[in-house]
């Protein structure tokens, strides 16, 4: 047993120090980036923030609505290759640059993926996720994937370490994944004891990734876009965001009506809401380590996504970055004991 006593900080800790700033309006600053991955070489531009790969959250319906902002979504692993052969069919071929095919570790899972993209080329992203990538399985499975899909861009996650980081890019992913427990809907800290306060495994994960030429998705933790700015501020490439985006009419989960007011059901993709849906319950050996709750109804997610990109364009006003790829070099974080001034109730109060 060691004990680390070095502080480690998430989003609530800290505030971006405005600086001097020649720009005149939001307007003005750029939110797209490209990248050219480090194992597919594949190009990609656009604006690096992802719908989360949850059941409620990764739809086939939300993807729609984010390509046509530039954004990404993480689609989840329960839809058939039939729904997706049915997606494909009716959507437009641009959007296939903007959506990333999940996929688990097991054999059936494998072949699942390898039907789907036998069948659509034209997919250009992989996500695998695990709840636990520190797993040598899961080193395997990312190299496996690798091997069968060489010219196609691979996610994997979720570490929050660098060392971990350094693993999975070597062993095939362009893209690794971060945040163990930060979740709106996770519980993971709880009922394990484990997890890193999400800012701290930005910066330590974005250094080791950056070192390799890999990247990486800051996973979970955000409740407000400033949060979303402290991400790309503190290295991230891409945002990852769940309960950001749930309640609205493109994510999934059952609209309820109650007290005369709508709510959309969310819940953790380790929740038992989860497992009973797609396996039967929680197996005996384990334990629940997500929550299901009811989240306001939102409406359409098209104003979700304007509030959450015109935050990030502010954050970069305030320290004079014209581009979001600025950002991360124009951020000083001060830590803080205050965020905001809760005396009566603000928007972010809505998210799980």
């Amino acid at each position: 047993m060691r004990v680390e006593t070095d502080i480690k900080l998430g989003f609530k800790d800290v505030l971006i120090r405005p600086k001097r700033s020649n720009l005149k309006s939001r307007s003005q600053v750029e939110l797209e980036r490209g990248y050219t991955f480090l194992h597919s070489r594949k190009q990609w531009s656009g604006i690096p923030v992802i719908a989360s790969n949850m059941d409620t959250i990764g739809t086939f319906e939300v993807a729609r609505v984010l390509a046509r902002h530039g954004l990404l979504t993480a689609v989840h692993k329960h839809y058939s290759p039939a729904e997706w052969d049915d997606f494909l069919r009716n959507c437009d071929p641009a959007i296939c640059s903007s959506i990333m095919v999940t996929t688990g570790t097991s054999g059936e899972d494998f072949a699942k993926l390898s039907s789907i993209m036998g069948s659509h080329q034209e997919l250009e992203f992989i996500c695998i996720d695990v709840a636990n990538g520190y797993a040598e399985i899961f080193v395997d499975f990312v190299g496996k994937v690798r091997a069968a899909f060489q010219d196609k861009t691979i996610v994997a996650g979720n570490v929050v370490t660098g060392e971990m980081v350094e693993e999975l890019l070597l062993s095939g992913a362009d893209i690794v994944k971060v945040g163990i427990g930060p979740g709106s809907v996770c519980t993971t800290r709880l009922k394990a004891g484990v997890g890193y306060p999400q800012l701290s495994a930005v910066i330590e994960c974005a250094d080791a990734a950056h070192g390799l030429g890999g990247r990486i998705i800051s996973d979970g933790g955000c409740t407000c876009p400033g949060d979303v700015a402290k991400a790309f501020g503190g290295g991230a490439d891409f945002v990852m965001l769940g309960g950001m985006l749930a309640g609205h009419d493109e994510c999934g989960g059952e609209l309820v009506e109650r007290g005369g007011n709508s709510f959309k059901v969310f819940y953790g993709m380790s929740s038992a809401t989860a497992m009973s849906r797609h396996s039967g319950g929680v197996p005996t050996y384990r334990a629940s380590e997500g929550k299901t709750v009811e989240v306001p109804y939102r409406g359409p997610i098209e104003e979700t996504v304007k509030d959450i990109l015109g935050g990030v364009r502010s954050a970069c006003t305030y320290v004079g970055a014209s581009a979001l790829k600025e950002l991360t070099k124009r951020t000083t974080f001060i830590r803080v004991l205050e965020q905001e001034n809760r005396i009566f109730p603000t928007p972010t109060d809505i998210i799980p």
